[in-house]
């Protein structure tokens, strides 16, 4: 009996999971079997091998199952080339061809985590997806992923008969474009405060950038700040020139904002989703993803609500004489957290001729 391992490979966490997918013609959760998955902390192996050996272990002693995978795919929290990575938050180097040698599985592929999110796309459904936008939907036309939390990442897809093809790009790191007077004066803010000549719309779109949103409107004096916050902005300052995280100030402000029991965080969001919003509208003109436009990343599940105002959409559809294209594509928000696990078995069980190419 054919199986496929896939994982999630993170600094933090590992997630395995081991997928049937016996005369399956077509992968999508409603047909994956999922056989046995755990989550382990990452630091605590040497890499990914010892890892693998206890997951298949442990499936041999709960379940009574000796097997090894016919097929494995990884989704990396780094960059991807000829199927090594470097993990970004870890001393880990993972060469897949040593590792299929090492664990007797014949095809192991590595490949970049929001790329993943980009194969799992199309194995989602309507339960793992928040609409925010109907749009009118063109089941042969491209889709796009775009994904703010540590960064920000952005990829498009297209499909070639029952396989899928994901492109990956650098579009977060292109250039901020203002869009109000506010917005202008966040752009010399962050000039000045960084001592950079460019700003970068990551800088602005991820949860990073909901900090320097918040630093920007409270420099600028725009309205008292709440104690609360204030002390974990100003903690979190205090820690970056060390190695100890201890904080997030964006989730108190993020916090705050949908609770609107802060006026500076509100403040905050709303100026961070019409970044958002713009910045997908940006990456649709180029597409034009009829088949969808998906918000990925941690930051969207946690702030639904917010993505659900006006904010983001109207600034998604403000683009001139554009606008009516984009009020055509589907937009909606993923808010399925094993998105990259499903993606991984995707990629592997594609077998991945197309891929490859």
């Amino acid at each position: 009996m054919p199986y496929i391992l896939a994982g999630d490979i993170g600094g933090t966490k590992t997630f395995l999971q081991l997928v049937d997918i016996t005369h399956k013609e077509k992968l999508t959760p409603t047909e994956m079997t999922i056989i046995h998955e755990q989550r382990y902390i990452s630091a605590e192996y040497r890499d990914l091998v010892p890892i693998i050996r206890k997951f298949l272990a442990d499936i041999e002693e709960k379940l009574g199952l000796k097997t090894v995978p016919e097929k494995a795919c990884f989704a990396i929290a780094g960059p991807v080339v000829n199927n090594t990575v470097k993990l970004t938050n870890l001393s880990w180097m993972l060469d897949a061809s040593h590792m299929e040698q090492d664990l007797g599985i014949s095809q192991i592929s590595l490949i970049n985590d929001f790329e993943a999110i980009g194969y799992g796309v199309v194995g989602l459904t309507d339960n793992d997806i928040h609409v925010l936008q109907t749009g009118e939907y063109q089941a042969d036309a491209p889709m796009a992923v775009i994904g703010a939390g540590t960064g920000l990442g952005e990829c498009f897809i297209i499909r070639h008969g029952e396989t899928v093809k994901v492109f990956s790009s650098e579009g977060g790191h292109t250039d901020f474009a203002p869009q109000s007077a506010l917005e202008f004066n966040l752009l010399k803010y962050l000039l000045a405060r960084h001592h950079i000549n460019r700003v970068s719309v990551e800088r602005v779109v991820s949860g990073l950038g909901i900090i320097s949103i918040y630093q920007f409107l409270r420099d600028s004096d725009f309205t008292d700040e709440s104690p609360e916050i204030a002390e974990a902005v100003r903690t979190w300052e205090k820690e970056l020139t060390s190695n100890k995280r201890t904080i997030d100030p964006g989730e108190y402000i993020g916090k705050a904002a949908l609770e609107k029991s802060d006026r500076l965080s509100e403040e905050t969001m709303q100026l961070f989703l019409e970044a958002y919003g713009s910045e997908a509208g940006n990456l649709a003109l180029k597409i034009l993803p009829y088949g969808g436009l998906y918000i990925a990343g941690g930051i969207a599940p946690k702030i639904l609500p917010l993505l659900q105002s006006n904010d983001f959409i109207t600034a998604f559809n403000n683009k001139g004489r554009m606008s009516s294209l984009l009020k055509n594509i589907p937009v909606k928000v993923i808010i399925n957290p094993k998105v990259g696990l499903i993606g991984a078995a995707i990629f592997a069980s594609q077998g991945h001729q197309f891929a490859k190419e």
